[in-house]
Parts: C-alpha cells; structure tokens; sequence
C-alpha cells in the first residue's frame, strides 16, 4: 500500500521548459532572432516544395528526395520552435507530459528520417555520376517512393522505440527540464527510475543509425570520387561536382552538430554545453538547407524566374 503511494506521488503530469538562458535582458532579443529564424525556414522550405511540385523540369529523382527533405525540415520547425519562442516571452514554459512524449516523438521521428533520406540522397548522386545510362532503370518512380517510404518507416519505428523506453521511466523530485525542448538526455537527467535501458538502447538505435547511414554516404561519394578523377572532361567533373556539393554540405551541418549535440553528456556543465550546439543542429540547418540548394543551383533559379514569370503575368 505505501509503494502504491509512492509511486503515484512520484507521477509528473506535467514539465517546466528552462528555456535557452536565464538572462532577462536578452529575452527579447532572442525572442526576435528565432522569430525571424523561424520565418526564413517556413518561408525557405516552403518556397523550395512549391518551386519543385509546380515546375516539371524538377520532376526527376534529385529534386524528389530534396522535396521531402524540405517537407521534412517544413514540418521539423513546428516541432519546438513555437515552445521555444514561448520561453522568451512567459515566465514559465509549461508542456503537459503527454505534450513533451509528442514532441519528443515527432523530434526523433523527423531526424531519424531526414538521416535516411540524406543517405538516400548520397546512393542517388552516385548512381547518377557512376552510373549514369541506367539511372533511369534503377532510380525509377516505384524505386524511389519505395526508398521515401522505407525512409519514413525507420524514422517511425526509431522515434517510436526511443519514445515508448521514456514513456516507461518514473519522474520524481523533478518537473524543470533544462533545455527548451523534451530531449532524451535532459529528460533522463529528471528520472527517479533506472535509466540504464533507456541509454543502452538510445546508444544502440542512434549508433546504428548513425554508423550504417555514415557508411553508405562515404561509400558513395568514395566511389563518386573515383569516377570523378578519372573523368577526362573537365566540364564533366565540373558538374559532378556541382550536383554533389550542396548535398556534401548539407551533410557535413547535419551530421557535425547532430554528434556534438548527441553524444552522451555526462556531467551538469556538459548538458549545458550540449543545449547550445543543439541550436546549431535545431535551428541552423533546417533554415540554412533550402538556401544551400538554392544559391549554386541553376535549375531552382530558373524554376523561379518561370514561375515568377506565371505570377506577373
């Protein structure tokens, strides 16, 4: 009877957000910053779905994948930026509990599937370049929807493993969470419960995904580069390059904050530390991706120029 009520006081129906920094003077300010963040990533990723459905030179397998990467990145803000922007203006950021397991599902649903279609994205470029008189045949339309759907489905089913390992956790002493999302890490920081499977099997899903889809892209841009040096037309190695280095970018952001941020923080300081990268990670990349598609690429430029044309007239 008395374990009973221990472990229904021990029940949190609800969080607190800590938000980014404790500073009221640049609450504002930052409130402003991620605004305008916000905006340019809404406004960017949005821009780049309607560039690609309307104009059918874009209908290719290239611009398939970079359209649900956008979706992905579209959807991804809506996320935490709206509680993140929250903490600046409120002088508590509450999130119920089931709020804070949505969010950090969709969280781990996004990025996990944003991590796969990069990988798919890579296994495109290379059959493109080093295979490019069966690039029909083997990035077909079934092919492709067939490697979206498998991207979404990893995404569900790692997003769905990290969330129900959390949801089994008890939550004591407890409620504030340090960071301005519900993140694996700071939440596990506030559990009164064995955390052990939790962190093994976040260690074992998010090394898995991270070895696996690191391989596949070095692979293939390891045997890009073969081709690529080998090419005795300088005006084919030009635009192998050129089709390559925006997506080479894209992951060099994604994946380089994505560890700074994830690897296992093991003391206060640390978590800390790792909440400031993940910002980076968080809010950079998303904003930043439809502008690294879209400055160098002559294709979304004059799919631009036709449908501005479309509107004037």
């Amino acid at each position: 009877m008395q374990s009973q009520r221990l472990k229904n006081d021990s029940l949190v129906t609800q969080f607190i957000l800590m938000g980014l920094i404790d500073e009221p003077k640049l609450q504002l300010p930052l409130f402003f910053l991620f605004l305008v963040n916000y905006t340019v990533t809404v406004v960017g990723n949005m821009s780049l779905i309607v560039l690609i459905f309307l104009n059918s030179h874009l209908h290719t397998p290239m611009y398939f994948f970079l359209f649900n990467l956008s979706f992905i990145d579209f959807c991804y803000s809506f996320v935490f930026t709206p509680k993140m922007l929250m903490s600046f203006v409120s002088e508590r950021n509450i999130i119920s509990f089931a709020g804070c397991m949505t969010q950090l599902f969709f969280f781990c649903f996004f990025v996990n599937s944003e991590c796969y279609v990069l990988t798919v994205m890579a296994y495109d470029r290379y059959v493109a370049i080093c295979q490019p008189l069966l690039y029909t045949v083997v990035m077909s339309r079934r092919v492709c929807s067939l490697l979206m759907l498998g991207s979404y489905l990893l995404g569900f089913a790692g997003a769905l493993v990290h969330t129900g390992c959390m949801i089994r956790l008890n939550f004591c002493d407890s409620n504030l969470i340090n960071h301005y999302m519900c993140d694996i890490f700071p939440l596990l920081q506030l559990s009164c419960s064995s955390t052990y499977v939790n962190e093994l099997v976040s260690s074992v899903v998010v090394g898995t995904v991270v070895i696996v889809s690191s391989l596949i892209i070095f692979i293939s841009y390891a045997l890009i580069l073969y081709n690529v040096v080998h090419m005795s037309s300088a005006q084919g190695w030009s635009k192998a390059m050129s089709t390559c280095g925006s997506h080479i970018v894209t992951v060099g952001l994604f994946y380089g904050f994505g560890l700074l941020t994830h690897i296992k923080p093991s003391t206060a300081g640390a978590l800390g530390e790792g909440k400031f990268l993940s910002v980076f990670y968080t809010f950079g990349v998303p904003m930043l991706n439809p502008l690294i598609y879209s400055f160098r690429n002559k294709d979304v430029k004059l799919a631009l120029k036709r449908t501005l044309k479309r509107i004037t007239n």
